[in-house]
């Protein structure tokens, strides 16, 4: 028996009351209970740590460190040669002047692989903390499925944006999607009439700092910041009639125009 407000209930008596409740629904049209436990943001932690982890096994505990800040970013190994984005653009060897372009050359895996790796364990830990902190607040509003297509709209947005506008060198993070959180935690505040005037502040701190710092990646974190208010906006606004239909037909349309957009820019330079 379980205790209840008034006596004890059987273990059947419960489950059946609760296939007759409704499923809680935060504002946003998103599971309030799943989204409140945070399980896609800690998925999403364990998933970029593991990565780290991969590429210690495989090239060593010197990927950790020797890198960019004087030395506190990681070097680069065998993992993120692999899986880092890359700009395309023309370069110059041996007196030859080609075009650089891994994506166009089947190597389109980078957009989503990118976001999964960090150049050693500080660049790891900024970023884990900073997904820690708003993931979970954004989880919490869209539930964990609108959640999740966001972020990784978000990312990919950052990827294209590296793709379009970053010479031919790597880059790897969940900067571009976790900016996109910051925007679209803006975005869902404003929208529900709260107070988001310290966020703003924190957003373009974040942005001066990409814009000041070397060797951040401006391109994937505008990509991302842009790309994460649109897909917010999106979310956020849909009518309450159809509205799961339309927020996630939004985030489709998303996808489908960055990757036509990559396609175009590929196209382009063949």
């Amino acid at each position: 028996m379980i205790p209840a407000s008034v006596g004890h209930q059987c273990p059947e008596c419960v489950r059946e009351g609760s296939r007759n409740q409704r499923t809680p629904v935060t504002a946003f049209g998103g599971d309030a209970r799943l989204g409140a436990q945070g399980y896609v943001t800690k998925a999403l932690v364990g998933v970029n740590a593991a990565m780290l982890l991969i590429g210690v096994l495989i090239s060593g505990v010197g990927s950790l460190f020797g890198g960019g800040w004087g030395g506190l970013l990681g070097g680069s190994g065998a993992l993120t040669r692999w899986g880092a984005m890359y700009g395309s653009q023309k370069v110059m060897e041996d007196g030859i002047l080609y075009q650089f372009d891994v994506i166009s050359a089947g190597e389109s895996y980078r957009f989503l692989t990118s976001m999964f790796l960090h150049a050693g364990l500080l660049h790891l830990a900024m970023n884990m903390w900073a997904l820690w902190v708003v993931g979970r607040v954004v989880e919490q509003a869209l539930g964990p499925w609108r959640y999740l297509a966001l972020y990784l709209v978000a990312g990919l947005g950052g990827g294209l944006a590296i793709y379009l506008f970053n010479g031919p060198y790597p880059t790897v993070g969940a900067s571009g999607a976790i900016f996109g959180l910051f925007a679209a935690l803006f975005i869902l505040l404003r929208r529900v009439g709260r107070d988001a005037s310290q966020l703003l502040v924190l957003i373009v701190i974040n942005v001066v700092f990409t814009l000041t710092i070397p060797g951040i990646s401006i391109a994937g974190h505008l990509g991302g910041l842009v790309t994460g208010a649109v897909a917010a906006a999106a979310v956020a606004y849909a009518p309450q009639k159809n509205r799961a239909l339309i927020q996630y037909g939004a985030l489709g349309v998303m996808f489908v125009g960055i990757v036509v957009v990559a396609l175009i820019r590929s196209f382009s330079l063949g």
